[in-house]
Parts: C-alpha cells; structure tokens; sequence
C-alpha cells in the first residue's frame, strides 16, 4: 500500500493567489522524503494537506489508501502526525507531560495507556528528563525533541516535519537527525520540507521540488545534481556535489567527504 498518494491538487489562497497547482505524486510507505524549494514554493502549505489541516479545494489525497476528507480527519491525524516549523505553536500545556500526554488524552486513552505513550515518546527523542519542566522555559531543541514526543504518543504511521532543522545549533541538529532516524528503523514514512539542499542531500531517500506551487521533479536526491534543475528551483546543487562532480566519488555527507578527500590527498602526496 502507498503512504501518499497525491492527484492533481490545487489550492488558493483566501485572496485568490494560487499557492499549489495541480500537484499529483506518489509516496511509498518507509521513505525518507524532503521537500525542497525556496521561499514561497508551497511547501507548507502542501504539507499541511497530508494531515488535514488543510482540506483539497481541487483533487484528492489518499493517507494509507484513505481519502482525506472532512468526515475522517480524526482517523487521518492519527496516522499522519505534524510537527509545525515553531515548536511554541504546539506546545501550550504547564508541564512537558502534560503536552505529549494532550494527543493520547484526546483519543480516549486511560491514565495509563496515556502514562505509556508519554514514556515511551519522551524516551524515543530523549527528553524524558524533562517531563515536569514547562515548555516555556526550554532551548530550542528541547522544544522541537517535545512537539515530536507529543505526536509520537499518537503512534502515526507517518511523520511530517515542517522546516524541523531551521535554527537549531550544530548539536541540536545532530541529535534531531539521531531521532529521525531511530523513526524510520523503526518504520516510520518521514516527511521533511526545508531549502537546506545540503542537508537533503546527506538524509533523504527522495526529494520532491517545489517552485511556485507547482512539481518541479520528484526522485531520488540524485535530482540535487542537476544544475538546470535546480536554478529553476532557486536552489544550489549540493557543496559535496560541487567538490566530487570531477570524480568518480560521489559522498553523501561531510564525514564521507573528508574521509574521501583524505585519500585523495593521500594519493597525491605518495
């Protein structure tokens, strides 16, 4: 079964300007996806149809064979869990527990099936420690690791994180990228937007891009190669890319890059 399947979608916005237009893809269930494009492209905007936040004006989308609509959005939030781009936007209890416990609390979950779900999402980003502390008060990427726990106490199926990387420090990204993928081996789909082509480069199994609401391309990261492709995105190709494109070597990430680029300097100097 398809996690996603999109079919000409088109939505505008309340002034009338067009923000997605005529979208129609296919996501497979246990993929990790990044939505790429620049400011403006509709990104959001198209991730929050896939849990319902907002309803297809024009064309369909089916969740696990299921078609969006205003009668099975509960079922669909169930299965498709969002984490907004400002954690502050999710997180409006007085304690850390007390807002991952809000999502299994609303399902009808007794005390202590919400006990376990609350443990069990708090432990998987780590954050366990922090269960009686009030949201207000912590770092950044404290508070994206709690938005994630609260949807994982839902237990969706599929995660889409709305620009879940935009001003974290190097070590928060680190330990949001060790959650992530902790997530998928644990077979969750996984859906991320951002303009951070490096960083899909390294992550994602496939990128969907995005310019002015419409499909540029969907496919594996190797599409961040092209350079046509992406000027047409207001993207640059990936810097790995950039330094390997007159080799052989293709390297995903930065530590792949320097231990290739070691034995290239290797070489040189013998």
């Amino acid at each position: 079964m398809k996690a996603i399947m999109i079919e000409g979608l088109r939505y505008n916005y309340p002034d009338g300007t067009l923000a997605i237009d005529n979208i129609s893809l296919t996501i497979e269930k246990q993929k990790k996806i990044a939505f790429l494009g620049a400011n403006g492209s509709g990104k959001s905007t198209l991730l929050h149809h896939l849990n319902g936040l907002i309803i297809p004006q024009e064309g369909s989308i089916k969740i696990m064979g299921n078609v969006i609509n205003k009668k099975n959005i509960r079922e669909i939030r169930k299965a498709v869990g969002m984490v907004f781009d400002n954690p502050e936007d999710q997180l409006f209890s007085t304690t850390v527990y007390d807002d991952v416990a809000f999502g299994p609390r609303n399902l009808g979950y007794d005390e202590d099936a919400v006990h376990d779900c609350v443990n069990k999402a708090l432990s998987l980003v780590g954050a366990k420690e922090l269960q009686q502390r009030p949201p207000y008060n912590l770092s950044l990427g404290q508070k994206k690791k709690v938005s994630i726990a609260g949807i994982l106490a839902m237990n969706p199926e599929i995660m889409v994180l709305d620009e879940p990387f935009s001003g974290l420090d190097p070590y928060s990204l680190e330990q949001l990228l060790c959650i992530l993928e902790r997530l998928y081996k644990e077979g969750n789909t996984l859906i991320i937007s951002t303009h951070d082509v490096d960083l899909a480069y390294s992550w994602a199994d496939e990128c969907v891009i995005l310019r002015d609401g419409k499909l540029l391309a969907h496919g594996s990261t190797q599409l961040l190669e092209d350079k046509s492709l992406m000027e047409k995105a207001k993207l640059q190709v990936p810097n790995l890319y950039s330094i390997f494109k007159d080799t052989p070597l293709r390297p995903k990430n930065s530590e792949e890059g320097r231990a290739l680029l070691g034995k290239l300097l290797e070489k040189q100097s013998r």
